[in-house]
């Protein structure tokens, strides 16, 4: 880490380039639930109402894609030379404020910095079948050291839990069967009409790919060849990332400690895939809270793995334009 230097005004066009970069991160089918707004040298960070799925009433879903955000924008403007200095919901009157954020100039960039800001275009959520990451001992540490200090716990379920993972996947669609309202806004998200939110078709699978893939959300069935037909079931590991509470700060914390796994995956050459519809059902975030070590409420599961060599990634997922998402006060 550099020198902290004495606070200088960031120029507009870093800031913008930053929180370009930034919102690059994952959030539920791609809704981008986040409004920035600069001004003398301060940054904030907003949840957009606007942009919470009717079926995630309580914003739980949409604060941890803010989350997310959040921490990419941290890492975006650290390899621009600055250190981000974060005040959480800085406005009781205002629970849509989720942060203020000012800056101070740094007096070089590492390499790390710069190779995790470069992990932010390579990610990609990949919903295909992965085989086991290889070398997890060794790395499995790192990451944990990673997570450390963010008021989130990070869990790696074994292998003899996996029948409980895929009955709570399960058990979550069933649950919502019958749901229009889920599957109305499901529809909305995966339609081929969109050009800068939802997920594109090529980011779904087929029948005969989600078949292969035991603990994840039922999306539309897309009609394409079937890819990756070299692994014929899923060996991922299965995180989960817990907190002690269950509140609005929680589920911030629980997006930007995602935003760390899933680029320290990334660095690591593995492929990862958020999920979220089991923690978004409260039978199912049951069967997943008592298979931790610890009693904690669970926020956010993610599938951790390795793509076959030599194989296209996943397309990348639109984006907002800049000026949909970003304020710039005079």
């Amino acid at each position: 880490m550099g020198v902290v230097m004495p606070a200088t005004t960031v120029q507009t066009e870093v800031i913008k380039n930053a929180v370009q970069l930034a919102c690059h991160a994952p959030s539920l089918h791609n809704s981008q639930p986040w409004a920035w707004e600069y001004h003398s040298g301060r940054l904030d960070l907003f949840l957009d109402p606007s942009r919470v799925m009717g079926s995630d009433r309580s914003g739980r879903e949409a604060l941890i894609s803010c989350g997310a955000v959040l921490d990419h924008l941290r890492v975006a403007i650290a390899a621009a030379g600055w250190q981000a200095n974060v005040n959480r919901f800085p406005d009781p009157d205002n629970p849509n404020h989720l942060a203020s954020i000012d800056f101070t100039a740094t007096d070089q960039v590492t390499d790390a910095q710069r190779r995790r800001a470069e992990a932010i275009l390579v990610r990609r959520t990949d919903r295909l079948p992965f085989m086991a990451p290889t070398d997890w001992e060794s790395f499995e540490p790192a990451l944990q050291n990673a997570v450390d200090g963010s008021g989130v716990r990070l869990e790696v379920m074994s292998r003899d839990a996996r029948p409980q993972l895929v009955e709570a996947s399960q058990l979550a669609d069933s649950l919502r069967l019958y749901d229009s309202s889920y599957h109305a806004e499901l529809a909305w998200w995966t339609a081929p009409f969109e050009v800068s939110e939802g997920i594109p078709h090529g980011s779904l699978l087929s029948a005969a790919e989600s078949d292969r893939v035991d603990v994840a959300r039922l999306f539309p069935v897309a009609r394409h060849g079937e890819r990756r037909a070299g692994v014929p079931e899923d060996h991922a590991k299965v995180l989960v990332l817990s907190t002690d509470g269950d509140d609005r700060a929680d589920a911030l914390a629980s997006g930007e400690a995602l935003s760390i796994v899933l680029l320290e995956c990334t660095m690591a050459g593995l492929v990862s895939c958020p999920v979220t519809h089991i923690t978004e059902v409260r039978a199912s975030r049951d069967v997943i809270r008592a298979l931790l070590d610890q009693d904690a409420m669970p926020q956010v599961l993610v599938r951790v793995g390795v793509a076959p060599a030599m194989e296209e990634p996943p397309p990348a997922t639109p984006r907002r334009p800049l000026d949909d998402v970003l304020r710039v006060r005079d």
